[in-house]
């Protein structure tokens, strides 16, 4: 449900209405979860969780350097993405002037305050943890230091439109 409101929210902010778009973040989100349970039980059959701390925070900050670089990927290729993905792209092309930290940083916003609201509301939190506040410090460096240094030949294949900031008045 998340997945299909960040998508409705991303034909917002990107005006016009774009429905293959719209249908392309449906479809990979629907997907999406299956792909999580496969690698939740992956990691949970290799002992991941039951790692000391220290072997735990490697792996995590692992994939999270391994995530990054495969979001650069995709989201120079533009095929299909994540909703929240397109969300940064859709920020960083059109209200962010290419700033790929910035625009995740932003994006970020809206899961934290949403987690902020939770905790107001319960007194709890669920699955925040260290590996959260690497992913919030590190993907968005990472994305861009992929983008830089990684598949040279691999162009952003956008179709925003144009930047607010280079809209006429």
């Amino acid at each position: 449900m998340t997945g299909f409101l960040v998508a409705v929210i991303n034909q917002l902010l990107m005006r016009p209405f774009d429905l293959p778009r719209f249908l392309g973040e449906v479809v990979f989100i629907a997907c999406f979860s299956n792909f999580i349970n496969l690698f939740t039980s992956l990691f949970s059959a290799l002992d991941l969780p039951d790692l000391p701390l220290p072997w735990r925070l490697v792996a995590g900050l692992l994939g999270i350097m391994t995530l990054g670089c495969s979001i650069s990927f995709y989201q120079r290729a533009n095929l299909l993405m994540h909703p929240n993905d397109g969300t940064t792209n859709i920020l960083r092309f059109m209200y962010c002037k290419n700033k790929v930290v910035q625009a995740q940083l932003i994006n970020f916003n809206v899961p934290l305050l949403l987690t902020g609201i939770c905790w107001l509301a319960t007194g709890k939190v669920y699955a925040v943890n260290i590996g959260t506040l690497l992913c919030l410090l590190v993907n968005g460096p990472m994305i861009a230091l992929a983008d830089q240094h990684l598949w040279h030949n691999l162009h952003h294949n956008i179709a925003l439109p144009k930047a607010i900031s280079d809209r006429a008045e």
